[in-house]
Order: C-alpha cells, then structure tokens, then sequence
C-alpha cells in the first residue's frame, strides 16, 4: 500500500509542475478555439481531455485520499467538489468544462506551491557544528577519539579555539568561553574550575579540562538539534482557506444541484449548477493575494516565505524579542570612560589601557583598542605582557607595571579597590555593561565600560506594536541585570531573562497556551528552535546566523525591526483581501447557480462565467501590491 501511494504520490507531484500546467493551458485553449468558432469535435477528440486528465488526476486523487483518511468533516475538501463537478461534466460529454476546472485547480496549487516552498539547509549547518572527536585523558596522556564514544565521566583537554564536545564541568584552568550558539549572549563567558560549559561552544582562550557530564544525544547541542526537528514536525499546518468553506459549500453544492436536476427533470441543470459553484476563484483568492503581498514586502527588504505566516502575523497579539542582535546591534563598544586617579585623564586611560589590551585576543580587549584607533589616542609601547586567561592581563610600559582586567584579578594582584570605585562597578553592572579596571603601579586608575549597543529605533518600534495592541516581551540568555536595563530603554515591561534555548521555547509554548498568537524575532542559532514554535518566525537576515534564517517564516534582510509594525500591516490587509475576495467569488457562484436554474448557463458557458470571479480575485490581489503600507 505504501509503494502504491509512494508512486501515486509521484505522479501527482509532475502533474502539479509549471511545464505540466503549461501543457494543460495549451490543449485548453486547442479545446476553446474550435469551440467559439462553433467547430463540433468529436468527444474523444477534444483537446481538453489533456488539461482534464494531467491537471485533474492530483485533485482526484487528494479528494480521494482525504475522504480515506482524514477524519470528521476534515474529509470533505474543495478537491471533493470539484471532483464531482469533473466527473459529471464528462458524464454528459462536457469535457471543456472538466478541463477548465481542472486547469485553474491546478493555477492556483501551483501559485500556493511557490509561496510555501522552505528549506532545510539551517538544521543541516547546525549538525555540521557539533563536533566530531575529542581529547581524552587516559593515564596522564592525551587520545584523540570520536565524539560518540566519549563517555559521562571520562576527563576531556579542550584547548584554545577548540569546540567543546560534551557537556560537563571544569576540573582544571580557567579561560572565556564562546557560548553564543547556545544562549546568544554577546560576550565571552569568563569561566574557571567548577563552572560548567556546553557542548558546541568554544574555548577562547586557556586549556580546560572538563569532566563529562552529559554526552552524545544529551548533550546541550544535540538538544538543541531535536528541538528545531520536534518543533518542524509538531507545528501544526495551517488549514487552506477553500477547505474551510468546503465543508460548507461541498453539501451546499450536492443539495442545490440535486433539487435543481429533479425540478427541471434534466441532468445537465445539475451539472451546470455543480460546475458554476466550483470554488476555483475561492482557491485562487489566497495565493494570489499573498504572492502579490509578498512582492511587496521584498521592495523594503522583506523575505516571506509562506502564505500561511503571512496568515498568522495578521493575528498576532504577542511580539517576543531577542535581546543581542535584535534589539541591540550585537556589537561592542566603550561606552564610558571613568578615571579614578586624578593624575590621570581620560585619554589618557584609555591610551594606558589599550596598550596592555593592544596584544590580547580578548573582545573586550579588541574593543577598547579599536575605540583607541577610532579616537587618534596613541598607544604606548609594552613589554613582558601576559594574560591570564578569563581575568585580565599584564605588561610593563616605560618600567612601570600595567594590569587591566576584572575586579577578581586586581584583588588577586593586590590592588586596593576603594568604596568609589565599587559604586561605580555596580551602576555599571546594574545598566548591564561590562567592566575592565585599569591599574597603574599597584593603584587603581580608573574604569572603561563597555556595552552591546541598542538600535536607535528599538524604543519606537515597541511604542508602534503597544499601540496596534500587541505586547512585547524580551526574551534572553543575558543575565536579568542586563536584560532589565536594555528592557526598560526599549520600553518592554515583560522580561525572562538567562534562558536556554529550551527555555526559551517554554516560555513561547507558556504564552500559547494561555490563547496568545505569538510572533519571535532573533538572529541567533540559539533562537532557531524559538523561531520554529513560535506562530511566526522572524529572523535578522543581515547580520544573523543561516541557521536562523532558515528556521523562521520571515526574513529582514536589512536587519531594520522597523519592518515589523509593516508586516503586520501588510498581513492584516492581505487576509482582508482574500476576505473580500472570497466574498465576491461566492457572490457570483451563487448568482451563476440563479442563472443554471434558469437554463441560462449550460456546463460550458457556466465554466466560462465562474472564470470572471478568477480574473476579478487575480485583480484585486494586484492592486494590494500597489498600496502603501509604510
């Protein structure tokens, strides 16, 4: 049975391709031509048997297959119909009728095909990172084994600009570790003996020794992995627009045709009524309306890449960010330059500081010394230097001894931290800005903090989303401290903050399953699995990881959050249009039924008239690509 719907299912997929559809418009139209000119073909003649049979064959069969399988009033679809209307105009010998029915069926499958074709390659890249062997200690020496036979327990070398392998705690050294992929957050982690890492994440700088904790499919990486797979897999499709009508129109249709054919005592009236109450236009309205909407949002940098996300974004009541590389740029930059030491100027701290900073691998290091250059503070010459992995570094400069880092360090070297300079470190900790402290033989002299920098527009765009009633909430790895200050600049009230990507995905099924239409927008590997569960994905395309953007509905190319108020915009007009749409192509399928009834119409002039509403919804869907939105 398998095998038998295997190649079933082949089959329909070429009748449903554009050189199949182009064939079918061809031998329509051969049908049409001798028909106007009131040529009389003889039945198995007709050219329109070729749109009938290779256009009509995937309506039959999923009608077919629904009817099988689905369950409730799920097994009546728009394909049901119009396979009963297909069927009965061959019976009388109308098989022009049965072509153009078919033919603009398969019109709009293959319009709706175009708009919802995704993508698997993010999940491919993301199992492309996890890594594939680790350095064992076994007796004092180092083995290189594969990653799959490393097992909980066993003590693993991870050296600089290494990937993590397992999860698990460090035993021995101390180093930053890269762990974006996981929590998204913007800088290196600082870790040291007993802190914990995760797999897919890297070592930055000193050699570690990490005790497994959790291998192979338990691994934080690998959980990573099957979330965005589950999540793919448990979205629930969204139901085509003609099907919901169909369960309604199908008996509607059946009723009317039947009671028709009986009061006239002439089949062909049922036929024709069956034939002019197909719901082609009802099934041209939404794929037309979405590819024009879709037009529109790629002239302002816009990627959408199904109808059904476009659907849902006009529902959305809840707008859930990511902080690093969504509401902020992702980058970092000094933002405050405090010197302690009045001897010392704030140039001239920074020049101190970039210096010892000049030779370290330290992003913060490589900040401060870019805001040197950016800035024309010369540096001084050092020497001796050296760095201390996750804590800071040290030089000698014109014989005199340099140390920048954190506040661990300068204890651990001696250096006295006074009342004022501890205020400051916590006002800067409290507005989520990272530290280094700069000492100048023994004494401390000052502060350079940095931070992720906030787009401009971020505060904006959150007021525009209050206002058309939807509420914001933050979503992040970062710590709360950080999350609260960038929350309260971007004027979001609804924070969870030090989440791991699973967390992240529980607070999004949290908000659904208290009624919420949720829409997320990150950039991060880390958000993947989020963009998947949430209603609507949006990812930063510019900036943000492939990984991302493949997992979301929507795309901005040019990172501006500024799309967001738009396309939401765009969407509730879209669903409008195919409301309206909708509305006038059931108008006149039941104005034709009137006509039928009447013997105004037969099989193949009804055929004809129903087209009027295919032509009415593909204009209508045109002027939505025309209109502004922003």
């Amino acid at each position: 049975m398998k095998k038998l719907l295997d190649i079933l299912d082949k089959i329909s997929e070429k009748c449903e391709s554009l050189p199949a559809v182009i064939i079918g418009g061809i031998f329509l139209l051969a049908s049409l031509i001798p028909h106007v000119m009131g040529i009389h073909l003889p039945l198995y003649a007709n050219p329109a048997w070729i749109p009938a049979v290779i256009s009509g064959f995937p309506v039959v069969y999923y009608a077919i297959y629904t009817l099988i399988t689905g369950k409730g009033i799920g097994r009546i679809t728009s394909a049901l119909l119009i396979t009963v209307a297909m069927i009965a105009s061959i019976a009388i010998g109308d098989i022009f009728a049965a072509g153009e029915i078919a033919f603009i069926m398969a019109i709009g499958e293959l319009l709706e095909e175009k708009t919802t074709a995704k993508a698997r390659k993010g999940l491919k890249r993301l199992i492309s990172i996890a890594p594939q062997q680790g350095r064992v200690i076994i007796d004092g020496r180092e083995e290189m084994i594969s990653a799959e036979e490393i097992k909980v327990g066993d003590v693993i070398r991870v050296l600089p600009g290494e990937t993590i392998p397992i999860d698990g705690e460090i035993i021995s050294g101390q180093t930053s570790v890269d762990q974006s992929v996981i929590t998204g957050e913007s800088l290196p982690v600082d870790k040291e003996t007993g802190d914990d890492v995760f797999c897919g994440t890297i070592n930055c700088f000193g050699a570690i020794d990490v005790r497994a904790a959790r291998v192979g499919k338990d691994s934080s990486l690998q959980k990573l992995i099957r979330m965005i797979e589950e999540a793919e897999e448990n979205k629930a499709p969204m139901q085509r627009t003609a099907d919901r009508w169909a369960s309604l129109l199908v008996p509607i249709a059946m009723i009317i045709a039947v009671i028709a054919g009986i009061a006239k005592q002439d089949i062909i009236v049922a036929v024709t009524v069956l034939v002019v109450f197909c719901p082609c236009a009802l099934v041209l309205a939404t794929p037309t309306a979405i590819m024009a909407a879709i037009g529109q949002a790629t002239k302002y940098g816009v990627i959408i890449k199904s109808g059904e996300a476009l659907e849902k974004m006009a529902g959305v009541d809840t707008a859930a960010f990511d902080k690093t590389g969504t509401l902020t740029y992702g980058r970092l930059e000094v933002c405050n330059v405090i010197s302690i030491d009045e001897s010392i100027s704030e140039n001239m701290l920074v020049a101190l500081t970039a210096s010892g900073e000049s030779r370290s691998e330290h992003p913060l290091g490589k900040a401060i010394t870019l805001y040197a250059q950016k800035n024309d503070i010369g540096l001084y010459e050092i020497s001796d230097f050296s760095m201390k992995a996750g804590k800071g570094i040290s030089a000698t400069l014109n014989g005199r001894t340099l140390l920048c880092g954190n506040e661990k360090y300068m204890l651990e070297n001696g250096i006295e931290l006074s009342g004022k300079l501890k205020e400051k470190l916590e006002l800067l900790r409290s507005e989520g800005k990272a530290s280094v402290i700069t000492a100048l033989d023994g004494k401390a002299a000052g502060i350079i903090a940095l931070s992720d920098v906030l787009r401009e527009d971020a505060a904006q765009i959150t007021d525009k989303l209050s206002a058309a009633g939807i509420t914001p909430v933050l979503l992040t790895g970062d710590n709360r401290r950080t999350a609260e200050y960038f929350a309260s600049e971007s004027g979001i009230t609804e924070i969870r903050a030090e989440l791991l990507p699973e967390d992240k995905v529980t607070n999004i099924r949290i908000l659904q399953e208290a009624g919420k239409s949720v829409c997320m927008t990150g950039d991060g590997v880390n958000d993947a699995p989020a963009l998947k569960i949430a209603d609507v994905g949006i990812a930063m395309g510019d900036m943000g990881s492939d990984i991302a953007v493949d997992a979301a509905d929507i795309v901005l190319m040019n990172d501006d959050i500024c799309n967001i108020p738009y396309i939401r915009r765009l969407a509730s007009a879209t669903v409008n249009t195919i409301r309206l749409s909708i509305s006038l192509s059931l108008g006149i399928n039941f104005l034709a039924i009137i006509l039928s009834i009447l013997e105004l119409l037969t099989p193949t002039t009804g055929a004809l008239v129903h087209n009027a509403g295919s032509v009415l919804v593909v204009l209508i869907a045109a002027l939505l690509y025309e209109r502004k939105f922003r």
